[in-house]
């Protein structure tokens, strides 16, 4: 993984909503899995944008 992506990816774990850090530490299997759902798309998005931007 090179230094920017790296930099992109923490950015975004950065912003992650109490909510969702708190879920994935859940014993319930259903709220851990929606959190981190949740946290890929958000890191999915935030990846598409610096892809848009790099063209």
């Amino acid at each position: 993984m090179t230094d920017e992506l790296t930099s992109i990816v923490l950015r975004a774990v950065e912003r992650v909503p109490q909510w969702v850090r708190r879920d994935l530490e859940s014993k319930d299997p259903v709220g851990r899995i929606q959190a981190e759902e949740a946290l890929a798309a958000m890191i999915a998005e935030v990846l598409r944008k610096a892809d848009s931007a790099a063209d």
